[in-house]
């Protein structure tokens, strides 16, 4: 496409792309806006390299006059978005890149990869933290994921909510407080489980967390208490049935003279199982292969389009995709929360060439992330963590129902663009 722009005349012409959701997945309220930061530092650094060049070159990908351009390339234009942490429903304006055609769209696989991705780890972390109402959410699925998607994934769910990670490449990148458990082959590789336990709190002390699933959970409840006293961290269920189990070890520990040792359950763990361990007397949750994969949605089904371009005549002009199943909405977006007079969002507006009216108790949702080239929005996960918490908050309580039902704000234009 950018060969025969620039061959044509056009790569230079203005465009408005945008990346947004024509729908959210199946039984979700509300998306998650995750991966910004990512995407706006790899931006800083998207450069083509000789190596990419010679392989192009050697593939006859590209004629010479392209390779010139793209050996030239540094992003020059503007790009606003949702902030990082922002929810999101059918239609939103997560990004809007305002720049020359060929600029516009040789970013568009680098954007869409990032926040598909990391949207979706950002959007089922958020059903899962809201759930757990306070009780910390563990990252544990590195394991289940590409070895570079997992420090994405971790960096996603800490920004959704979730208080630490086992992913420590994560923790050591983006400052995410790390943590993690012993596995049943460290239990194995003892002789008996008393040896185990024995070495693990000689080695990482009493405020270690023992997993006593191995073999038979209540004797090896009593063996850990027997071992540590009442001042033993935390034990780790990860098999069988856990909100019983949980109720039985909770008994047992109180029982025992260990009324403040944590139960921490692992073991395939959704926001509906986070749900019905609500009623249990569970400390924290380990989630892995769920949140790492989305809960059952790995993409968040963002899509990349030219939304305005400008005319022969110099004029910008809205354009948009009109087939039956996928049409878009032309037009540059400008977006908006309504809300009530006590905070709550109600709705989503989105004005179509221009801003809408705040009423005096909106929040503008585009902000300024990089301006004539420059990076100048905050890209670290603190600032995206505390975000989302704001954001969610504003949500009416329909909002975090686990059932089917339809995204909890409308989405509404204020002109036909047409």
């Amino acid at each position: 496409m950018i060969q025969a722009a620039l061959a044509s005349g056009h790569a230079e012409r203005r465009c408005v792309f945008e990346a947004f959701a024509r729908r959210l997945p199946e039984g979700r309220r509300y998306g998650v806006v995750a991966g910004t930061g990512r995407a706006l530092e790899a931006l800083r650094d998207f450069r083509f390299g000789e190596e990419e060049l010679a392989f192009l070159a050697d593939r006859e990908v590209v004629d010479r006059s392209t390779l010139d351009w793209l050996a030239d390339f540094r992003f020059s234009g503007d790009i606003w978005g949702y902030a990082e942490g922002e929810v999101y429903f059918p239609g939103s304006p997560l990004l809007v890149v305002e720049s020359g055609f060929a600029e516009g769209v040789v970013l568009e696989t680098l954007f869409l990869s990032v926040l598909n991705h990391d949207s979706a780890v950002a959007s089922a972390a958020s059903r899962m933290t809201a759930v757990a109402h306070g009780r910390p959410c563990i990252e544990m699925g590195s394991r289940r994921t590409h070895e570079a998607s997992a420090v994405a994934a971790a960096r996603a769910a800490y920004l959704a909510g979730f208080s630490s990670t086992s992913n420590l490449e994560a923790g050591r990148r983006h400052g995410i407080p790390t943590m993690g458990t012993a596995a049943h082959s460290y239990t194995l590789l003892h002789d008996d489980e008393r040896q185990a336990f024995a070495n693990q709190l000689a080695s990482l002390g009493l405020s270690t967390t023992l997993l006593v699933d191995t073999y038979d959970v209540t004797g090896a409840v009593e063996l850990a208490v027997e071992l540590a006293g009442s001042e033993l961290g935390g034990v780790r269920l990860d098999s069988g049935d856990l909100v019983s189990q949980a109720f039985e070890v909770r008994s047992q520990l109180d029982r025992l003279g260990a009324p403040d040792t944590r139960i921490v359950v692992t073991s395939d763990l959704d926001e509906h199982a986070i749900a019905a361990l609500q009623a249990a007397p569970v400390d924290a949750y380990g989630v892995g292969t769920k949140v790492v994969t989305g809960s059952g949605h790995p993409a968040a089904g963002m899509v990349y389009k030219l939304v305005s371009r400008e005319s022969g005549a110099g004029r910008m002009e809205g354009v948009a995709k009109a087939s039956k199943d996928k049409a878009s909405v032309g037009g540059r977006k400008y977006a908006l929360r309504r809300r009530s007079t006590g905070g709550e969002a109600t709705e989503e507006i989105i004005g179509i060439n221009e801003r809408p009216q705040d009423d005096g108790d909106d929040r503008p949702l585009l902000v300024p992330l990089v301006e004539r080239g420059e990076v100048v929005a905050r890209t670290d996960v603190e600032a995206a963590r505390e975000h989302h918490e704001r954001a969610r908050a504003e949500l009416p309580q329909r909002a975090l129902r686990l059932s089917l039902g339809d995204p909890a704000l409308a989405t509404t234009y204020l002109d036909d663009w047409t």
